[in-house]
């Protein structure tokens, strides 16, 4: 085994950052805006609750990854250098630092705010008599016959417990050998996590598995209770499909199949209530192949996603401050706003820049083109959508008035599979032609093209972007997406809609860059480009805004970019393996994180060219899944105007100076502190003018 120091050698010579350690340096960002006392009690909760349901996101998808290599023996070498039985210990005793870093922010500096914001979170015991008869009443009416003991002994197997649900593990008194049996009683999941009591001004929220365990004594009548312990289980979440040529039904079939597997995947992790039966816990760490590692302790509450419940309590909707009204595009003019939104993209080229600009304008052209007999072809991807999609409905429409659709619909968008394939199916039993994504990759790109009669001929109205055709997630996630009717990037997309729903092989894209065919390539040219130029002391310069940085070959090229010269600054909200600021290998790059009210999730790619600026947008970060397993896309900025849009917006970014987080050579991050004007991208965005777009710059 190594020693703390040796690995500690070990991650600090290697060039590259471990993808999962740079992924809790994310969630800790995110945690700092919980801490943040400018901000809101309630505010500071949703962000508590975020941190959560990431990280049990985080070991079901990369905790699970790493014990797919540990329990079947293969070998796996981390980008710090590491093993992977080395690597687990160091990532177990990272997250658990995290975890306990969650516990005292929530114990120590939010819940004492509860009473000053007119509720508080109360035991049974805490209650007037008169309250602990309502709740009484309500665990016998609703609770009691909801609840199921499930006992494990030497007749009855041990149960499936369920991933992510509080469970009650019962030691009580027995005559076998060993003198104890264990039960598990489940928590119901259609059941608030909380029961509400209106106190005068306070809202009194009791944990329903206060509740239960003041009761718990009518589930074991006559029988000794030796210990009742709460604790909450993570299952390995992680699959991937075979690749098959089956038919369309086996496909689906497998993601169903696949999906069931997380329901009994292998536990990668416990949380669980301080002062635990030691026995139980031997039990369930045996039984699971877990130690002590795997084993988190909470000391104040358990599973904070339920926290969600408060914040979003309809007594509490104004304490978080509202999102600002949507303002129109910035190269919209006044006469055409009114038009009809065919006639716009018929006279001009519009970026959205989402939230700051609705996502109303792809959504209208969408239900118009449903409507519209002009209409004669609607094709469009998708991965996520919203709860009640106004998307779906627009093309069930357009197939029921007897248009052309086609959907690439991806089933394998990451805990969404079961919703997708459901739509699909509504889609398809609508009259569409419904492709379910394709085997071995994943769909991730974001388009949309409709066919439109127009005189003799046909218009084509595209549309290419970052963001899903989401309504809900517009509102709160940053994208940006190109509306247009150019007809090369119409041809580029026609094409690109030929090559994920048939077998056509188009010799190359004018405007587009793809993968998985050349993306990785195509980048690595034009970041050599830069370098060359940087040689022949032209000027040069790159800037790329992106989600995730992870993909070795074209960091050893940024990094060679780096040291020819190439100033390099890169905005990665959540992972980043590249490492700036090291001596010899990347003293010209710096890296910058940007975690506020918004979730960063445009992509742009910059590249000076000696003054002649290049400027992709799309969907694709520069990840290996994205440019090895997944379908995706970027998009040239061919419009002048458009392309210094999508400058103005890099340029925001780097002048950020309230939400950004600086990433250190140790791979750390510091928080930007300045004592000049605070600019907010969040806000300024709402704020920003024509005059500033066309004078921007950022070389």
């Amino acid at each position: 085994m190594l020693s703390r120091e040796k690995v500690s050698n070990v991650i600090g010579q290697s060039n590259y950052i471990s993808r999962d350690l740079s992924w809790l340096q994310f969630n800790w960002r995110v945690l700092d805006q919980a801490k943040d006392s400018k901000r809101g009690l309630f505010e500071r909760l949703k962000f508590l609750a975020i941190t959560s349901s990431n990280l049990d996101e985080f070991f079901m998808i990369r905790v699970g990854s790493l014990y797919n290599y540990i329990d079947y023996g293969k070998e796996r070498v981390d980008y710090s250098g590491l093993r992977e039985i080395p690597f687990r210990k160091t990532l177990l005793n990272t997250a658990q630092a995290f975890f306990k870093d969650q516990q005292d922010e929530f114990k120590i500096h939010l819940q004492p705010l509860f009473k000053l914001n007119n509720f508080i979170i109360a035991k049974p015991s805490e209650l007037t008599d008169d309250e602990r008869s309502d709740v009484l009443a309500y665990f016998m009416r609703t609770i009691f016959p909801m609840l199921t003991p499930m006992v494990f002994d030497g007749y009855h197997a041990f149960p499936i417990l369920v991933n992510k649900v509080l469970i009650f593990g019962v030691v009580t008194k027995d005559d076998s050998r060993e003198g104890q049996r264990l039960s598990f009683v489940q928590i119901p999941q259609n059941l608030p996590r909380f029961f509400e009591i209106y106190r005068d001004e306070q809202i009194v929220f009791v944990p329903i598995e206060e509740i239960i365990r003041m009761e718990i004594g009518k589930l074991y009548r006559n029988v000794e209770i030796v210990s009742v312990n709460l604790f909450r289980i993570t299952r390995n979440g992680d699959f991937t499909l075979e690749e098959s040529d089956d038919v369309e039904a086996d496909f689906i079939d497998e993601v169903k199949q696949k999906l069931k597997t997380r329901r009994t995947g292998r536990v990668v992790r416990i949380e669980i209530e301080p002062g635990a039966s030691y026995w139980m816990m031997k039990t369930l760490k045996t039984r699971w192949e877990l130690d002590d590692d795997n084993v988190f302790v909470a000391d104040k509450m358990l599973d904070f996603t339920s926290l969600w419940q408060i914040v979003g309590h309809k007594e509490f909707r104004d304490r978080i401050p509202p999102i600002p009204p949507q303002v129109p595009s910035l190269d919209l003019p006044p006469s055409l706003k009114e038009k009809n939104i065919f006639d716009v993209l018929k006279q001009q080229d519009i970026l959205l820049h989402h939230p700051y600009n609705n996502i109303e304008p792809v959504v209208d052209l969408l239900e118009k083109s449903a409507e519209d007999p002009d209409v004669l072809a609607i094709k469009i991807t998708i991965y996520r959508l919203a709860k009640h999609s106004r998307i779906t409905n627009a093309l069930l429409k357009a197939a029921e008035n007897g248009k052309h659709v086609s959907v690439l619909f991806e089933v394998k968008a990451r805990f969404d599979e079961e919703n997708n394939i459901r739509e699909a199916q509504r889609l398809q039993k609508a009259g569409c032609f419904v492709v379910y994504g394709i085997s071995r990759f994943k769909t991730h790109t974001k388009l949309l093209l409709i066919v439109r009669k127009d005189g003799d001929g046909v218009t084509r109205y595209v549309h290419l972007s970052s963001g899903n055709y989401n309504e809900d997630t517009s509102k709160i996630y940053t994208d940006t997406g190109l509306l247009t009717t150019n007809e090369i990037y119409a041809q580029d997309v026609s094409e690109f809609f030929n090559v994920i729903t048939g077998h056509s092989l188009p010799s190359t894209y004018q405007y587009l860059i793809t993968a998985p065919r050349d993306m990785r390539r195509q980048l690595i040219e034009l970041i050599r480009q830069e370098a060359e130029n940087a040689r022949k002391g032209l000027s040069s310069g790159i800037v790329i805004k992106i989600n995730s940085l992870e993909d070795k070959e074209t960091i050893d090229e940024l990094y060679l970019a780096s040291q020819a010269g190439v100033p390099i600054n890169l905005i990665v909200r959540g992972i980043c393996c590249l490492r700036p600021g090291r001596q010899g290998l990347s003293e010209n790059i710096t890296v910058r994180s940007i975690v506020g009210d918004f979730l960063e999730h445009a992509r742009l790619y910059y590249f000076h060219s000696n003054g002649d600026p290049k400027v992709y947008g799309g969907s694709a970060d520069m990840m290996v899944r994205s440019f090895d397993r997944r379908v995706e896309s970027l998009f040239r900025l061919a419009s002048p105007r458009i392309k210094q849009q999508a400058i103005n917006i890099l340029s925001y970014n780097l002048r950020d100076n309230v939400n950004s987080y600086v990433m250190q050579e140790n791979g750390e991050y510091y928080r930007c502190i300045t004592d000049n004007t605070p600019f907010n991208i969040h806000k300024e965005f709402y704020n920003v003018t024509l005059e500033e777009v066309e004078k921007a710059k950022l070389f």
